[in-house]
């Protein structure tokens, strides 16, 4: 089923009934502040599936953006569980951290079948910065300066310990030596926060992804130490070593996708999901998700959901060997 069946003909049964109002516009929630990831996912969406709709169905409704952060997701997860579960035209952006939230409980009693798992249509990697000023030019100088006192270096994250980002420098910690637990960390809320506070001075690196990263780097007030890759990336960070170059054999790859409320009738379900795939095929996505600073990654509907599932199976044995208390 196609977009042109998605968009337009709701749009013409309005007019067969002579209502004047175009169809509500559908709506990517970012359940996060404004800067960080969870924003490009949705805006990456949003600018796909206008590339998309303008070969399909011209001047149907364009995908709309709100902000809705709050415990880094769960305030968006248990808004639309509860009490808009069966809107047909939400979409809500995840990530690889949401997944690892799932594995952790950090949702509560949330559990993966709780949503329906549209689309994943790219991702990043993990990724070490420090200002552009900053003394340490490489991850092993950073890990150094851990070593001879890790409570000299506050390290700004997204979310709190058992998070993504306290992960990432919790596995480059154990490799240096280092107790990860005694390093010191402040949980901000999203990729954008972050790097506005390291920026302000109010800390001195940061545990990120790439395409925040990225997004940060054009400016020229950061360098990224190490990123979290089975090898160097392209473009802008072509010229920035991998961990595991530099000795830290640690690759965090991060999906970037869309779900949607439990409720949603099947048929609306399935038509997001093949309006996704459909855009994930089109050449100016894969530019769009290149410019975006985003590698290949594509999965939908049941496929998305079986990974997701394994992903967070492999989330908890992670957890595990870090002795992170899972709250179920």
């Amino acid at each position: 089923m196609n977009l042109i069946r998605l968009f337009l003909l709701p749009a013409l049964a309005l007019l067969c009934h002579g209502a004047a109002a175009r169809p509500p516009a559908a709506e990517c929630l970012i359940p996060s502040k404004p800067g960080g990831a969870m924003d490009l996912t949705c805006k990456l969406a949003q600018k796909g599936m206008h590339e998309a709709l303008a070969h399909d169905a011209p001047g149907a409704p364009e995908l709309a953006l709100k902000y809705m952060p709050g415990g880094v997701g769960a305030v968006a997860w248990h808004t639309l569980v509860s009490q808009r579960r069966s809107e047909p035209n939400t979409l809500v952006a995840f990530s690889g951290g949401s997944v690892l939230n799932l594995a952790l409980g950090k949702f509560g009693k949330a559990e993966v079948d709780d949503v329906r798992w549209v689309a994943a249509f790219g991702a990043d990697y993990g990724m070490i910065a420090v200002p552009a000023d900053s003394p340490w030019k490489t991850l092993g100088d950073l890990m150094a300066e851990l070593r001879r006192d890790p409570r000299r270096v506050l390290i700004g994250m997204s979310g709190t310990v058992g998070s993504q980002d306290w992960i990432k420098m919790a596995l480059l910690a154990r490799m240096a030596g280092i107790d990860p637990r005694k390093m010191r960390f402040v949980a901000l809320e999203g990729g954008g926060e972050q790097f506005i506070a390291m920026q302000a001075g109010h800390v001195q690196a940061v545990s990120g992804d790439t395409s925040e990263a990225l997004l940060h780097a054009r400016e020229g007030k950061v360098r990224v130490l190490a990123v979290l890759s089975e090898r160097r990336l392209p473009g802008m960070l072509a010229a920035v070593p991998t961990a595991r170059e530099q000795g830290y054999d640690v690759v965090w790859p991060v999906i970037r996708g869309v779900w949607m409320g439990p409720g949603v009738p099947d048929a609306d379900y399935r038509r997001w999901v093949a309006a996704f795939a459909r855009m994930e095929s089109n050449p100016e996505f894969v530019q769009l998700r290149a410019q975006a600073g985003l590698y290949p990654f594509s999965l939908t509907g049941d496929a998305l959901t079986r990974y997701i599932n394994q992903a967070v199976a492999g989330y908890s044995r992670q957890a595990a060997q870090l002795k992170l208390v899972r709250e179920r």
